[in-house]
């Protein structure tokens, strides 16, 4: 039966259309492929850094170091960078953010050429080139340049620079292009400088991102092996040979000029940014700078792989276990560190600061992050995580507010709701943060929950937080003027107070725990304000307006007031009190017949391939007007896991299942825009079959793992075990659905497990069958409610 052929089997038509621009080294694999029962191996070799780079994905294939501050990158004129649809490239630059919607970035984009420098533009002088001439893998990356003798670029990264290698032609004008004055974003100021016969230094001040963000500035230097034989720099169309300044507004660069007709065709080149200051760069160049291009590339992938080796997985086929590593590793991209190799960096108060007991890391995607990546890196990355926790904290201290998405040294204000809420929480929540770092923690999230920044400020905050403490929902007010830039909470009032009410959830969780009584009472309370959301007449969430009234037409589908989803779509995002939702839908049975709506479910039974591509939302922009499951965007990802609430373990199944069948190994293999590693971390932590259900609490619920043996390697500090093992028996014969369950060797029906069962190295066994049992579904099996219900409930 398809049903049961493979737990993973990959679509055919939809795959062997990603194949059409696959990789060279991704091969394709049969569809319905079994597990061959092999381990992983090298997981460094498994990672395709192309996947995502087609279909808005907006990842970036270019060279990196886990969490490090540059991701050196080839730009081909797409808004975040690369597109792999595209056939010329523009340069190389040294900032990107992966899987980001909206231009960011590619500050410097740096570019070999031959001959004369008769153009300034970065769009004129591209060059062609071709995916056969193309290939990448973690913290490496080459490509032949068609349009200048197949000059080859090849790039890879170190903590805080990107080394680059040209080889050219033979040629008397071999020429490296410094482009200070051209980015993804808007740069409003540049400069370059000619410092020595070797070195370039340049300064870049830019804004962008959606809506706009105060503007920013990286510095930067650039130290090449080898002297310029000349050197000169451009001032927009004009270009000035020998020349070793240009700054202001518009194009702005400098070029380097080398030899190559003697046989010495490479130039090696080490860029190093700050966004401290110009001596912040020159340090981070001197700490990383006098190794050699190899040597960096070496220690980047053994960086690499034993970041990856964190995680070991048996089974599975060779493409899935592909997909998996090539998850991982752009999970592992971002946050970035902030600081420099002499620890100083710029905070929020854009005053310079020095990090002390952690590493300051910054770019903020935290509506995303929060409800996967923040989880997946408490695992794998624990003391990176701590840091982050606590670089937040940073934020907040010396910019005077906690921030919503930040990038670099400045807040974009982009997306609604309080998600740093449940990211600190989280923190909290896992075990990262101590007694007094908690407080820490505490006090501060106590202060955005109960306030609201001062029109001064750039942060938006809770922005609502008048009429939602007042009145338990936030009015819908879509043409409210905006004070400052960003996504107005009263422009998405109905999922904005889904998202405050949630937030409010894991505060009162963490208030709770720390022993703030008064506080975890009043913030439970505010956590069912989820409630007055609810229209009794169409069962569903509604945008109100300041009387009251319910607004917007009453179709779930084509409702208003919901951030880039339907109330559809967001009506699951109560996972804190599950029962309490079900009741306002009529109960469990109502609950999973909608569920069953939304998923399709039986159209899913029959055929889970053409159900997850055709049937649910299809397209990384497409928003509005649907009723079904959009497995492109954040808000729906705890969604398939609401079953285990409605004693459908089975279906969590099935519904994971079809959605893990919209990773492959193609270009177009993930789902919408990555953002920062969201999309990709749903896809590990659902393949190993542990899954943050309620984000701001240490609850996991259970499902199927994709392999037949996950082995997580745990930093003992946090894990003394050091080890968390999953595994399942029955893969190898297409058996997918839970028969029974042993956590540490001990029999459970329950469909979660908590952060202190991975803590003491209660190793999850799963023995599968071919079709659905009762496992699961029995009274208290379900992942806990925040709050218990009431007999109102019932």
């Amino acid at each position: 039966m398809k049903r049961v052929r493979t737990l993973l089997g990959l679509a055919g038509a939809a795959l062997c259309a990603g194949l059409v621009g696959a990789s060279p080294h991704a091969p394709p694999v049969s569809v319905g492929e079994i597990s061959d029962g092999k381990p992983a191996g090298d997981p460094v070799s498994l990672v395709n850094p192309f996947i995502g780079t087609r279909n808005e994905g907006n990842t970036f294939p270019g060279a990196a170091f886990p969490f490090g501050k540059v991701q050196l990158s080839p730009d081909t004129g797409a808004n975040t960078g690369y597109d792999w649809d595209d056939d010329r490239i523009r340069g190389f630059s040294s900032v990107h953010l992966s899987g980001v919607g909206c231009k960011l970035g590619g500050d410097l984009p740096v570019m070999p050429t031959t001959g004369d420098v008769s153009t300034t533009d970065n769009a004129e002088y591209a060059s062609a080139f071709r995916h056969e001439k193309e290939s990448a893998s973690p913290g490496s990356y080459q490509v032949a340049l068609d349009d200048y003798g197949g000059t080859k670029a090849e790039l890879t990264a170190a903590r805080h620079t990107g080394h680059q290698r040209y080889t050219f032609p033979e040629t008397g004008k071999a020429n490296v292009l410094l482009n200070s004055g051209q980015a993804l974003h808007k740069v409003t100021d540049s400069s370059v400088r000619v410092l020595d016969e070797r070195t370039v230094a340049a300064k870049v001040t830019g804004s962008g991102f959606c809506q706009g963000t105060k503007p920013y500035t990286v510095w930067q230097v650039t130290r090449f092996d080898r002297p310029f034989d000349s050197y000169g720099t451009w001032d927009g169309e004009r270009v000035t040979e020998g020349s070793r300044s240009s700054e202001g507004g518009g194009r702005r660069g400098a070029y380097a000029r080398f030899d190559t007709r003697d046989g010495d065709r490479d130039v090696e080149a080490v860029t190093a940014l700050s966004y401290v200051d110009a001596e912040g760069a020159a340090r981070n160049l001197d700490a990383e700078g006098g190794s050699t291009f190899d040597e960096t590339r070496e220690k980047a992938r053994a960086a690499w792989r034993e970041r990856l080796g964190r995680v070991k997985v048996t089974g599975g086929s060779p493409e899935r276990r592909r997909v998996f590593y090539s998850s991982l590793y752009r999970s592992l991209l971002h946050p970035n560190i902030g600081e420099d190799a002499d620890r100083r960096y710029r905070g929020w108060d854009q005053r310079i600061h020095r990090a002390k007991g952690h590493t300051y890391y910054q770019n903020w995607s935290l509506w995303d992050t929060f409800r996967t990546q923040a989880q997946l890196l408490t695992l794998v990355a624990p003391r990176e995580s701590r840091d982050m926790a606590l670089s937040v904290l940073d934020v907040e201290e010396q910019g005077g507010w906690l921030p919503r998405w930040g990038y670099g040294t400045t807040e974009t204000n982009i997306m609604t709701g309080d998600p740093v809420t449940p990211f600190l929480a989280n923190a909290y929540q896992q075990g990262l943060l101590d007694k007094d770092e908690g407080e820490r923690a505490y006090r501060a999230l106590k202060r955005n929950a109960d306030g609201i920044p001062p029109r001064q400020s750039p942060y938006l905050g809770r922005m609502a937080n008048k009429e939602y403490i007042r009145d338990g929902y936030i009015p819908h007010q879509p043409d409210r003027p905006k004070l400052k830039p960003g996504s107005p909470d009263w422009r998405h009032s109905a999922s904005a107070s889904l998202e405050y009410a949630a937030a409010d959830a894991s505060l009162a969780g963490m208030a709770r725990d720390l022993g703030h009584d008064e506080d975890a009472r009043r913030y439970a309370a505010r956590s069912r304000n989820y409630r007055e959301t609810f229209d009794p007449e169409t069962g569903f969430p509604r945008a109100r307006d300041s009387r009251g009234e319910f607004t917007g037409p009453s179709d779930p589908a084509h409702s208003k007031g919901f951030q880039e989803g339907t109330s559809w779509q967001y009506q699951w995002s109560v996972p804190h009190d599950i029962p309490g939702l079900m009741s306002l839908m009529g109960g469990k049975k109502a609950a999973e017949d909608r569920l069953d709506t939304f998923f399709a479910h039986d159209d899913l039974v029959r055929d889970p391939e053409g159900t997850a591509r055709g049937t649910w939302v299809n397209g990384p922009y497409d928003y509005y007007g649907t009723d079904k499951y959009n497995p492109h965007n954040e808000h729906d990802l705890t969604a398939p896991y609401t079953y285990l609430s409605t004693g459908s373990p089975w279906k969590t199944t099935e519904v994971v299942d079809a959605a893990l069948r919209l990773f492959d190994d193609s270009p177009a293999g993930v789902t919408g825009n990555d953002d920062l590693g969201t999309m990709s971390s749903w896809m590990v932590l659902s393949s190993i079959g542990v899954f943050p259900v309620s984000p701001g609490t240490d609850t996991w619920g259970l499902n199927t793992p994709a392999f037949d043996r996950v082995e997580l390697e745990l930093d003992r500090e946090w894990y003394p075990k050091g080890g968390f093992t999953v595994t399942a028996d029955g893969t190898e014969d297409g058996s997918r659905y839970v028969r029974s369950a042993s956590l540490g060797g001990v029999g459970t029906s329950r469909t979660w497990i908590t952060t202190e069962d991975i803590r003491r190295g209660d190793d999850l066994h799963f023995d599968l069958a071919r079709e659905p049992s009762e496992w699961g579904t029995g009274d208290g099996d379900e992942p806990p409610s925040l709050r218990r219900p009431t007999q109102q409930d019932r």
